[in-house]
């Protein structure tokens, strides 16, 4: 199994975000599952590829070219592509996902979140979304969500495509059942 992980290139503010990528990442390795990720080495990125690579599972990072050197692209993964663009760096981790799991991040987790969200409701694509609400971060995002629902701009199946997970090991539970 591949998961894709969307995840911030900074750290943020509070250390249980730095935890639940290590956490993740140590989890996805125990669990055989490969990470496909953006390719970089700063931030969750990074501490997630480590946490990955340190457990001895297998990472795939996805970079475009221009972010090569921006975001310090990982050269101690399994395997680094470089492509042109962010199009085709989003267009080649669904080709290789699974499942697709959003940590807190910022602008670019935001909207690789909402794009797979859109592919899955367009039937473009037909796979599980996680959304890890590491100290109820997301949690404003979800009300947002609800609030879309209530007003007749989301469907109530649309909302049911994405699972929200608290924890780092309830969500590998459930990506093993």
């Amino acid at each position: 199994m591949n998961a894709c992980v969307f995840c911030g290139s900074s750290l943020g503010d509070n250390p249980v975000f730095q935890d639940a990528a290590e956490s993740l990442g140590a989890s996805l390795a125990r669990a055989g599952i490969t990470l496909v990720y953006g390719g970089g080495n700063v931030g969750l990125m990074g501490v997630l590829a480590n946490a990955v690579m340190r457990d001895g599972g297998e990472v795939i990072g996805i970079i475009p070219e221009f972010l090569l050197n921006r975001e310090l692209g990982h050269r101690g993964i399994t395997k680094l592509e470089v492509v042109r663009s962010m199009h085709e760096r989003k267009r080649r981790m669904a080709e290789l996902a699974d499942v697709f799991i959003a940590l807190p991040g910022g602008w670019g987790t935001l909207e690789e979140l909402a794009e797979i969200l859109t592919w899955n409701q367009l039937g473009l694509i037909t796979r599980p979304v996680y959304l890890l609400n590491c100290d109820g971060f997301y949690d404003p995002l979800v009300d947002q969500m609800s609030r879309m629902v209530s007003h007749g701009f989301l469907s109530r199946e649309s909302f049911s495509l994405i699972s929200i997970v608290d924890d780092p090991s309830d969500l590998i539970r459930k990506l093993r059942s």
